[in-house]
């Protein structure tokens, strides 16, 4: 029955991004024959801005709709568990399911929007714009593919026995990352955190944290490789998401390998919308706190995934503050080996933070570790 939600994102989509398109189209045109004008022409330049307004209530109304159906089923029991809290209330309420793959589908959605608004060209067949928004090899878990890293492909693509014989291989791989390291680690991490975080020897404690920190990336990294690997059987390219992330020196570096296609879709959507790092550096640290917090709370609906992301962006900004992340400062062993055990430290003080099933076990269970 989700199945509906999906199905609506894209009737959204596939109708805001042709009225964008044509808005975009006519605000060009009105904004060309105000350039070639000799003479200044106030019919067009009417034209121009009331075309240019349109093109953004278009698509604030869109992003309204896709961000709306992913806060209701994703956030909502979240906001009255939250009210309850607040106000000592006990409302009742309709426990609401997530969709599988929704805030997935989601991004990708908005990443259509965005793409036509900057001045890319709408789909206009609506079984294609069905096939970027619900392709499933990478549909429950990622990469996160980009509208235009993918929109030549929709229409061209070639599946050749080299792509499909690439493609079983990399699924093998992902597949045995999954099976043969993710999960065992998975069961000694699952079997300390669901113990009381202060019933154990802090050495226990550790063993958990870094059982977490290898499962999550195994399983993880091993799922992209398997949906990379499927696209390439049907022809598709789709972008890496992990590159040995864990040899980072920083947590920015980390950033930059681990789940490359998120970070590069906060970057390229939210980041360097609300001014990079081009209006100052206290503007460049209000928005990288912004980006992560909305990294956090995009992978869940709890207060320790805030706190991870905040914790995350905390790193991410002192290390700016120190040039700590400048990759063209040569650096001796010494200080290499200090930064990355600083950073080894750092994401696994995170991976607690997010695999704990709430905040108050997860700040107990970092007191038993240190």
């Amino acid at each position: 029955k989700y199945l509906a939600i999906m199905l609506i994102t894209i009737l959204i989509n596939y109708s805001f991004a042709i009225l964008i398109e044509k808005s975009r189209l006519k605000e060009e045109r009105y904004s060309k024959a105000i350039s070639e004008s000799v003479i200044s022409n106030n019919s067009c330049a009417m034209q121009s801005w009331f075309y240019s307004h349109a093109k953004s209530l278009y698509l604030v109304a869109a992003l309204i709709l896709d961000l709306g159906v992913l806060g209701y089923f994703k956030y909502f029991n979240f906001l009255i568990e939250n009210l309850n809290a607040l106000f000592h209330t006990n409302t009742d309420f309709i426990k609401v399911v997530m969709p599988i793959g929704i805030s997935f589908y989601t991004f990708q959605a908005i990443s259509y929007l965005m793409d036509i608004y900057r001045g890319g060209v709408a789909q206009k067949d609506i079984y294609k714009l069905a096939l970027y928004i619900s392709l499933f090899p990478q549909l429950v878990a990622g990469p996160i593919v980009k509208y235009h890293e993918i929109e030549q492909q929709i229409d061209d693509r070639t599946v050749t026995l080299q792509n499909i014989s690439y493609g079983i291989k990399r699924f093998i791989i992902g597949l045995s990352k999954k099976m043969l390291i993710a999960n065992p680690f998975g069961e000694v991490a699952d079997k300390v955190f669901a113990q009381a975080p202060d019933s154990f020897s802090p050495g226990i404690a550790w063993l958990g944290a870094i059982s977490y920190s290898l499962q999550i990336f195994f399983d993880f990294s091993g799922y992209s490789d398997m949906a990379i690997g499927l696209g390439a059987i049907f022809g598709f390219r789709f972008p890496e998401n992990f590159n040995y992330p864990y040899i980072s020196k920083t947590i920015t570096e980390f950033w930059r390998r681990w789940h490359i296609s998120l970070s590069s879709w906060f970057r390229e959507y939210l980041y360097i919308p609300l001014g990079g790092n081009r209006k100052g550096v206290k503007r460049t640290y209000i928005n990288l706190a912004l980006v992560f917090l909305a990294t956090g709370f995009w992978h869940g609906a709890a207060w320790n995934f805030i706190v991870w992301g905040a914790w995350n962006g905390i790193c991410v900004i002192i290390e700016r503050f120190l040039s700590l992340s400048r990759q063209d400062i040569p650096r001796p062993k010494y200080q290499r080996f200090l930064l990355h055990t600083y950073c080894i430290l750092a994401f696994i003080i995170g991976w607690v933070l997010f695999r704990s099933p709430n905040l108050h076990y997860a700040l107990i269970y970092l007191g038993n570790m240190f």
